[in-house]
């Protein structure tokens, strides 16, 4: 008979013990931010109705999901993200609750896209919606939230880049471009473009030498306020435009107050994947030489909730991307060592039922101690069992057998210097946690 060979799906990872003890401090290391920020965590159901991410981005966003239908005939899709989730979740039951609402998650998301680095089909994001605040004051906020969410994690390096959706809008008619949104997802493309490549598709796209030169001149325009503002000003003539303006002019000044300013720059080349995004917008970037480019982004969304059925709210958020954010961290360094695995392990020799229960008791005071403990359920010989406990390098092993028992006794063996002590059993505890602190 042919072995059946079971590969691992294309676009997934398989998460060792390693994995998922760094994993686990930076969620938690974002988790704790998140709720000292008034943030309280929720939860949706993993698939939805394919309607609700067509609602907000067209029919042909179904290419991106994981669409089908389920055996009932329904047409749904694994969740590509959160925010459309949260969104249909406020209009169905939490339009008249007090405003602003401040929710977060940390959960597995899927688009069905090329793997590369930094980008699968499967992937987790840890991210935040603030539901019910038009003012300017909620988009600093949630801004502070990210870059002290990044800074939690150890990330030392990088910059949250600041721009606006209204602004690459005006800017597309100041160029007489009847499809911004094609504008705007070509502009979000630029940094995976070689400077020729990007200039031949916005040719491609049907604009000018002149035009070309204007949206260049636009994406250079990035920095600090005072850098970059009196050109903005003096691109932007429009009212609407100037009112943006000076919006991102008092997000840098509220930054100074959370003491964040140094974190934030202006960045108009930004245009986000998604086009549900009204007014503010912003990514983090990070230095690093894996080829990731943003580790998190959001912005404002004003029109979505209307668009689902509800009344028209105003909302901003973020999220922040897992599978970016931690190569990034460990290939910097900047991660902790981990230990996992158990700190004691329990061997016994001879398989007498009063010699395993022994050996369970044992076990299970170790425990009740708070230490991480097992014992050998395997009934290896001696020899075996320390073999075993080197190979996953466990400290200290516990030893007894039915002489041991009968002396009120056992042996305890240091793994890393080979030495041995015979210990009363209503000392093992003590002993233990003593070698564990050396």
């Amino acid at each position: 008979m042919t072995k059946l060979e079971l590969a691992r799906v294309k676009g997934t990872r398989d998460l060792l013990p390693e994995d998922m003890v760094r994993r686990r401090y930076v969620f938690e290391s974002i988790r704790e931010v998140f709720e000292r920020y008034g943030f309280r965590e929720i939860l949706t159901p993993t698939f939805e109705y394919t309607k609700l991410f067509q609602l907000r981005s067209g029919e042909e966003v179904v290419n991106q999901l994981y669409a089908f239908e389920d055996k009932g005939g329904r047409n749904l899709s694994l969740r590509p993200d959160l925010t459309s989730s949260v969104a249909r979740l406020f209009v169905n039951s939490f339009q008249t609750a007090p405003k602003p609402l401040r929710w977060y998650y940390i959960t597995n998301m899927f688009r069905y896209e090329e793997p590369q680095s930094g980008r699968l089909r499967e992937f987790w994001q840890a991210g935040i919606e603030l539901i019910g605040s038009s003012r300017i004051e909620a988009d600093a906020e949630v801004i502070a939230l990210l870059i002290e969410s990044y800074i939690a994690t150890g990330l030392k390096e990088f910059t949250v880049n600041i721009g606006d959706r209204l602004l690459l809008d005006e800017f597309a008619r100041m160029l007489g471009v009847k499809d911004d949104i094609g504008l705007m997802r070509l502009i979000d493309k630029k940094d995976k473009m070689e400077r020729e490549d990007f200039i031949g598709a916005l040719k491609e796209f049907g604009l000018d030498d002149n035009g070309v030169e204007k949206v260049l001149a636009l994406i250079e325009l990035k920095g600090k306020p005072d850098e970059v503002l009196p050109k903005a000003y003096e691109l932007f003539r429009s009212d609407e435009a100037r009112e943006e303006l000076k919006k991102i002019e008092e997000i840098f000044e509220l930054l100074k107050s959370y003491g964040l300013y140094e974190y934030a720059l202006i960045d108009f080349g930004i245009a986000r994947g998604f086009d549900y995004y009204t007014s503010i917008v912003f990514e983090a970037i990070a230095p690093n030489d894996l080829g990731i480019g943003s580790i998190g982004g959001g912005g404002r969304y004003d029109n979505l909730i209307e668009v689902f059925g509800g009344k028209s709210t105003p909302a901003t958020g973020f999220a922040i991307g897992i599978e970016r954010l931690i190569p990034i961290l460990e290939s910097k360094g900047l991660l902790p060592e981990f230990k996992i695995g158990s700190d004691v392990f329990v061997a016994y020799i001879g398989k007498e039922l009063e010699i395993r229960k022994k050996a369970v008791e044992i076990t299970q005071a170790l425990r009740r101690e708070g230490l991480k403990a097992e014992y050998d359920v395997r009934g290896r010989k001696l020899r075996k069992a320390l073999d075993y406990a080197n190979a996953l390098n466990i400290p200290c092993v516990v030893i007894l057998g039915k002489r041991d028992l009968e002396q009120g006794r056992v042996t305890i063996r240091d793994m890393e210097s080979g030495e041995q002590f015979e210990v009363p059993l209503n000392a093992i505890v003590e002993k233990v946690k003593g070698l564990l602190k050396k």
